[in-house]
């Protein structure tokens, strides 16, 4: 049976639900919806975890971390480990604020680039897995704390911003689930702005938990 671990981070908890650094959450969340898959929690993983299986034989297994953002490489390890998954079989879909709100990017390798989520995963798991980016920026007012502003709230005019963009966000994790990183990166990247974000350098430390 070929699986395939598709993990949304995000930090726990009422406080947080709505928070801009709980986008992979909230993706993984519509996924879940779109295919009418149900969430259960299982401690032994710290996490809560849905099960796909695919019309074409593979199976898809959803998880949400239930650690805080920092410590989820310890419930992805614990579930790479029981799917038997090296990297490669492993989808991170995270928020971004590198990348404009409204845009996705798509890699499979690089540094942790100032998320402690990916840090974590890259600290327990090792490097390789694919990387679903959600832009979160920019920072806006730019003399706003970084970590108030990842962990605040979507304005409402983001908010309708990030929810109009949702059905697009899970039609490209839908096209990455079912045709793989490469095939997916020549389409989900070809749709993004040669001067997005994504050259733009942040400072390492830019996300709290």
């Amino acid at each position: 049976m070929s699986i395939v671990l598709v993990v949304g981070l995000g930090n726990p908890g009422r406080d947080y639900a709505k928070s801009r650094h709980n986008a992979g959450f909230a993706v993984v969340d519509a996924l879940a919806s779109r295919h009418d898959l149900s969430w259960k929690t299982q401690t032994r993983f710290e996490a809560r975890t849905g099960r796909w299986d695919r019309a074409d034989g593979r199976t898809c297994v959803l998880a949400k971390p239930q650690t805080f953002m920092n410590e989820s490489g310890r419930a992805v390890r614990a579930l790479a480990d029981f799917y038997k998954l090296q990297p490669a079989g492993v989808i991170v879909v995270y928020d971004d604020l590198t990348i404009e709100l409204g845009r996705i990017k798509l890699t499979v390798r690089g540094s942790a680039g100032g998320h402690n989520g990916v840090a974590s995963l890259l600290d327990r798991l090792g490097d390789g897995f694919a990387r679903y980016r959600i832009g979160i920026g920019p920072k806006h007012p730019p003399e706003m704390d970084l970590k108030d502003f990842v962990l605040g709230r979507f304005t409402p005019e983001e908010q309708t911003n990030f929810n109009q963009h949702l059905n697009a966000y899970v039609d490209g994790l839908d096209l990455l689930i079912g045709q793989g990183p490469d095939k997916a990166m020549n389409q989900l990247n070809r749709r993004t702005d040669q001067n997005d974000a994504d050259q733009t350098q942040i400072p390492r430390d830019l996300h709290p938990r």
